[in-house]
């Protein structure tokens, strides 16, 4: 089995940053594109940024220039530092991953429960 563990999140002044991570555990052989989304009340989940295995970034629009993704694959780890952080960034943001358990594995989708980030006025 497979498991995404986010840690991090919490409340954090406009303008402020805050750094959240995810690890992924259990019978790993592979680790493909990893993610992070968000979805905030009344909203649609949206991808917030996105890093493959071989390091190609995306980012929504809203956050580019504020917001960084990165990840480390041999602890398969993906992190998401939030700098400049507005109201409207509030949400909770959930861990994505890509992850097959041997390697004629099927790619397999994996979420991790999610972490609150609540950014104040």
């Amino acid at each position: 089995q497979v498991q995404l563990q986010e840690s991090g999140g919490g409340v954090v002044q406009s303008g402020g940053s805050l750094r959240i991570a995810c690890a992924a555990s259990g019978t790993i052989f592979n680790v493909d594109d990893m993610a992070w989304y968000r979805q905030a009340p009344g909203q649609q989940r949206e991808l917030v940024a996105s890093v493959t295995r071989r390091g190609n970034l995306r980012y929504a629009d809203s956050v580019k220039g504020r917001f960084t993704i990165s990840r480390n694959n041999a602890e398969h780890t993906v992190s998401l530092q939030m700098d400049m952080l507005k109201p409207e960034d509030t949400a909770v943001y959930s861990c994505y991953a890509q992850i097959r358990s041997e390697w004629h594995g099927e790619r397999r989708d994996y979420w991790g429960q999610g972490t609150q980030v609540t950014v104040s006025p």
